[in-house]
């Protein structure tokens, strides 16, 4: 038989189960402006033998409506740091104060404006001005970037140092968590688990993380990365996110490390920084797919410029009548040690190939050395592949990396030509190992270290080096249509392919001045309407080569290589990649014995023929625009918008994405403060209720009291 309790005893525990009611809900009140604080709730049962029971009190969670502001917080994290780095990067350079293509735009026209006087030195001098006044918008805004990348670099590790801290600090309260819910069985530890679920929750702004309960049922939690890597166990070890940039340590990337106590073995994992979420995902996809590229894009595109402008003056003639050199000094770059590499010691240098920057993309290169280095000079086998910023591989429209295998001469001074415009030089010979590997990073400083290469208007090239004139024999009405001049480097040795018709003191090559047996052309002579003759400067003339068969006078001497016989195109002219260097069209119809001589334009100076293809590179679609397609091409001021639209766009779309997560947060916010945030109405409600039900048990307890008072004077 159950023994009933007596009056006293059950007014005891209701007076006791009221005060707790009350404790509880004042404690809700106090609460209600601390940060990460759940409200709790005391529940009763009741007894066999009468009253209630010491009661439990517990948080009111819902674990749903948790796990979902968190998520909502991590997008939010990522929204934010994205778009707000994005936004300030994208107003400097829309800014019209900024804007290179103002500054493109008044340095062609000032060509133009020059080109009409040609041997004005006050116009070539303002050239250079507008010139120098470009170099520094490229200079100025090559030195935002980078300031911005070193920005970005600090805030991702201190981004990682915060992450550091709340990881160690959840796992540290799983420890105490697990302790005091262990010593006792009337409470939950609510305190350490609000600090615990706010560390989490902190924790979610800076990386997308998954949460789960221990599987020893002992009030621990288990945090790991929504990729699955594990943060925090259940028994409060932890593992920490380590910065590290390999080869680049200035290009911080993410790994996870152990944190375990000797003798047990720590170990390291790469993090893919692409699916972090949180800040530190915002960070990295804003440095990835923005501040990295638009580097890079500015890079391309003034390389691509200097070395248009550079290509074009050095096949003009400048004021001192000599042939055009570079007016722009592009920055040479150094390839970036590997740390397996044999040699630490050890390096390559590159730079961007004369007349090619038309093919720079804003790559950048991974060089390995494939084969062990033979015969004098050491030659051997490396492989290039394209990187993407991040250091993946880039892919062509098949999906496949784009790779380049070739074999290179390894000795101080020769470059071998690799892809994407840019050479590279082994100075150290014999010493590089098989699976030596460098990185280059080409365009990442081209911005910042342009300069101009003079300071002299005299050197720019605005006339023709070469002219070629009508023999005022000739019969026939056929007259010059068009010169044009390709190439004027001078090698008289033609040990260098690139070698021009030119000789470098004032005129084109004579018998003497070549390997050949007879100079570059120098006149063209006809024998008949479809039929000429190609002579050198000679006195009397050497035939070069023979031409018959003639439907066109278009590029007469490309003509002649391609078709000339008896002699044929002299070897060692087709040995050379472009010789002469130049040549000229006709139209009308010449007459047997008409003759038309190519000179040097020896006192050409009002000549403006280079001048005006100077200023028409404005206009040229010069700057490669696409990585596996050659022909995709932009003008100086569209390959500018195309940098400015394409983080504009991408900032307008970070904006949407920011208030689009922030309406989510704010519904899972009033979601889970609906179940789990403290009411000043419902408690006050519960304040009143409970007051009374401690007036009533106190009540029984003085009526309890009063009768056994009575009961007392009865037996006395």
């Amino acid at each position: 038989m159950i023994k009933t309790a007596d009056l006293f005893s059950i007014a005891k525990t209701g007076v006791n189960a009221s005060n707790r009611l009350l404790n509880t809900t004042s404690n809700n009140i106090a609460n209600i402006n601390t940060e990460g604080y759940v409200r709790e709730r005391t529940e009763f049962q009741s007894q066999l033998t009468g009253g209630v029971d010491r009661g439990f009190t517990d948080r009111v969670l819902n674990q749903f409506a948790m796990n979902q502001l968190r998520r909502d917080t991590t997008s939010v994290g990522e929204a934010q740091a994205f778009f707000d780095r994005a936004e300030g990067l994208d107003n400097v350079l829309a800014s019209e104060a900024n804007s290179i293509s103002g500054a493109v735009t008044r340095f062609f026209a000032s060509v133009q404006t020059a080109a009409d006087d040609p041997t004005n030195i006050t116009s070539r001098n303002s050239v250079l001005g507008e010139a120098q006044g470009l170099v520094n918008r490229i200079n100025t805004l090559g030195d935002f970037i980078t300031v911005k990348e070193r920005e970005v670099e600090q805030q991702i590790e201190d981004s990682v140092n915060n992450a550091n801290a709340l990881i160690k600090q959840i796992g540290d309260l799983n420890e105490a968590i697990q302790v005091v819910g262990n010593s006792s069985s009337v409470d939950t530890p609510s305190t350490l688990m609000n600090e615990r679920d706010l560390a989490i929750r902190k924790l979610a702004e800076y990386m997308s993380i998954e949460t789960r309960t221990s599987p020893n049922s002992d009030l621990g939690v288990v945090v790991n990365l929504s990729s699955g890597e594990s943060l925090v166990l259940a028994d409060g070890t932890f593992n920490v996110l380590a910065l590290d940039g390999e080869p680049d340590f200035t290009n911080a990337q993410l790994q996870l490390s152990t944190n375990y106590e000797p003798p047990k073995a720590n170990t390291t994992l790469n993090v893919q920084e692409q699916k972090m979420g949180g800040a530190m995902g915002g960070l990295f996809r804003y440095r990835e797919q923005i501040l990295e590229p638009a580097q890079r894009d500015l890079g391309k595109l003034s390389v691509a410029m200097a070395d248009a402008f550079n290509t074009q003056n050095r096949q003009g003639m400048d004021l001192d009548q000599q042939l055009g050199a570079n007016i722009f000094a592009l920055p040479e770059f150094r390839g970036i040690n590997y740390p397996e590499n044999a040699d630490l010691g050890l390096g390559i240098k590159g730079r961007f190939t004369p007349g090619a920057g038309g093919d720079i993309t804003n790559s950048d290169y991974r060089i390995e050395v494939l084969s062990a280095p033979t015969g004098s000079p050491p030659t051997f086998d490396i492989q290039v592949s394209a990187l993407n910023t991040d250091g993946t591989d880039q892919l062509n429209a098949d999906g496949s990396p784009i790779t380049q295998t070739i074999n290179v001469s390894a000795q101080q001074g020769t470059y071998n030509t690799i892809m994407g415009g840019i050479e590279i030089e082994f100075a150290s010979g014999a010493a590089y190992s098989v699976g030596d590997q460098f990185l280059f990073q080409p365009l990442r400083t081209a911005a910042n270290d342009l300069e101009l290469a003079t300071n002299r208007g005299e050197d720019l090239a605005f006339a023709k080096p070469l002219r070629v004139d009508t023999n005022q024999a000739n019969l026939g009405d056929a007259s010059i249509l068009n010169v044009v001049v390709t190439n004027s480097l001078v090698d008289n040795t033609f040990t260098n392919s690139l070698a021009s018709g030119f000789n470098g003191a004032g005129d084109i090559q004579s018998a003497s001045d070549t390997p050949a047996s007879v100079g570059a052309p120098a006149a063209i002579r006809f024998s008949s309407e479809s039929a000429f003759e190609v002579l050198d400067n000679a006195v009397p003339p050497n035939v070069i080569t023979t031409v018959s068969g003639v439907s066109d006078f278009n590029n007469l001497l490309q003509q002649a290589k391609d078709n000339g016989t008896a002699p044929p195109w002299p070897t060692e002219f087709a040995a050379l990649d472009d010789y002469p260097g130049y040549d000229f069209s006709l139209e009308g119809i010449p007459k047997p014995g008409d003759v038309f001589n190519i000179s040097f334009n020896t006192d050409g100076l009002a000549d403006n023929r280079n001048a005006i293809e100077l200023a028409d590179l404005q206009q040229a679609d010069t700057v490669r625009q696409s990585v596996g397609d050659n022909g995709n091409r932009a003008t100086f001021n569209e390959a500018y918008a195309n940098i400015v639209g394409n983080i504009g766009s991408q900032t307008a779309n970070g904006k949407i994405e920011l208030e689009a997560a922030k309406v989510l947060q704010t519904q899972s916010s009033d979601w889970f403060e609906s179940t789990s945030g403290v009411s000043l109405d419902e408690e006050a409600a519960n304040l009143i209720q409970f007051q009374q039900s401690y007036a009533a048990a106190a009540r029984i307890l003085s009526t309890a009291q009063e009768l056994f008072d009575t009961i007392l004077a009865a037996a006395r």
